[in-house]
């Protein structure tokens, strides 16, 4: 059975843009992270839960094996919001993480990628 033509648009763009905006926040952990969280641990899901009950924070979570970094995946507009969550966050204001970065993310693939 012979298969349909498939159109391209070359003057298309490689990718969508989205109107809204995703970024990677990944923090760096300290060595023993996983046997000093437990005091700050609540504080830090309570910031967490409300970030994501907002609609801003999609995803969170540590890497693991080694346990020594973790990766926020946000959606806004606004790159504070990302920024002010790091700054308040309990585990990077008592030193569980040594250090953390913000990146834009364009995405490309996936189920929000039609949404924009």
């Amino acid at each position: 059975m012979p298969r349909a033509a498939v159109r391209v648009n070359l003057h298309a763009p490689p990718y969508n843009t989205f109107h809204m905006g995703y970024y990677l926040l990944e923090y760096a952990l300290i060595d023993d992270y996983l046997a000093r969280r437990a005091a700050f641990r609540e504080m830090h899901l309570a910031l967490a839960r409300e970030a994501h009950r907002r609609g801003d924070l999609i995803l969170a979570g540590a890497l693991a094996e080694p346990p020594d970094r973790a990766v926020l995946v946000w959606r806004t507009d606004d790159r504070s919001v990302v920024e002010r969550f790091a700054d308040g966050d309990p585990y990077v204001r008592n030193g569980l993480v040594t250090s953390w970065t913000i990146r834009p993310w364009t995405v490309v693939i996936g189920e929000a990628a039609g949404l924009y």
